[in-house]
């Protein structure tokens, strides 16, 4: 299978990234979303990131204004009749992303694939709410989806071995890198990477270090590009926590439990850059730490 026409669900940060990059690879994308508030939004930063890859030639004008010709958007899950590939994109809620996959169901042809960019939700579990759990699959971009080159496939227990392929040759056509995944909580990259954030805020909660310490030594000592609790307030405190409840819930082993201070983050809306605050505060140029 071709991929050519492309659904995305959900005009969120990663929605957004994913249908900017289906639409540069040259597919027909439709968006979908609650709000035309968000769908405007997200058709004005994809053209915003086109038009910056265009002034730092690194695609032509001409190539730009294609790409966002092959956008379309809406609030009707009827535009996804004709797609062959669609990506659910929804908040990071089990129940949520539950609902969208029956109505997709409704609506798609029987030969459709679905995928979804959970990054720690069963892919096993999710296809059992569709019709079709051999074309289910997990496709976990990485934020910010332009920018990164990996994509991780999780197969559930269910899903063909031409389902995979199918997708595998999609993510190429992308120009991304996939690596193949095996459904358990957080997969791979996330399964390493919370619990080194998590451990963080404990290293935080426990007076080892300051904000500033941690992240200068982690980004200093280990040349990581951003120090933990900068790239915790980048993902969001309130989807850091979550994977951490997953981990710790799916694998029953106490090294997986979140952090008291990572808890009460979330509950004081603290929730990083998408708040104005979090292990930061961003209300001034300059992010100051808040501890």
């Amino acid at each position: 299978m071709d991929i050519a026409r492309v659904g995305v669900v959900g005009a969120g940060q990663m929605g957004t990234g994913i249908a900017e990059v289906c639409a540069l690879a040259g597919c027909d994308v439709y968006l979908l979303d609650v709000s035309r508030e968000r769908l405007d939004g997200a058709l004005a930063a994809i053209t915003e990131s086109i038009n910056h890859l265009a002034a730092r030639r690194r695609i032509s004008e001409g190539d730009g204004r294609k790409a966002l010709a092959r956008l379309s958007t809406g609030l009707d899950y009827e535009g996804f009749r004709d797609c062959q590939l669609v990506i659910e994109a929804a908040t990071e809620d089990e129940q949520i992303k539950k609902e969208v996959l029956r109505k997709l169901c409704e609506v798609l042809p029987a030969d459709a694939i679905i995928t979804t960019n959970t990054s720690s939700i069963s892919i096993t579990r999710l296809a059992a709410q569709t019709d079709r759990p051999g074309r289910f699959l997990g496709t976990h971009f990485m934020n910010p989806v332009p920018k990164m080159e990996l994509v991780e496939l999780i197969r559930g227990i269910t899903s063909d071995e031409e389902t995979f392929r199918v997708v595998h040759e999609f993510a190429l056509k992308l120009g991304k890198t996939p690596i193949s995944a095996e459904d358990f909580p957080a997969f791979v990259v996330h399964r390493i990477l919370m619990p080194m954030i998590n451990e963080a805020v404990y290293t935080l909660y426990e007076g080892v270090g300051s904000v500033e310490s941690i992240d200068t030594a982690m980004r200093l000592g280990t040349h990581h590009p951003m120090g933990p609790l900068e790239l915790a307030d980048f993902i969001g405190l309130d989807t850091c926590l979550g994977i951490m409840h997953s981990l710790h819930e799916g694998l029953a082993d106490p090294k997986y439990r979140p952090c008291p201070l990572l808890v009460k983050y979330v509950e004081a809306g603290w929730l990083g850059r998408k708040a104005g605050r979090g292990f930061y505060d961003y209300s001034s140029e300059k992010p100051v730490p808040t501890r």
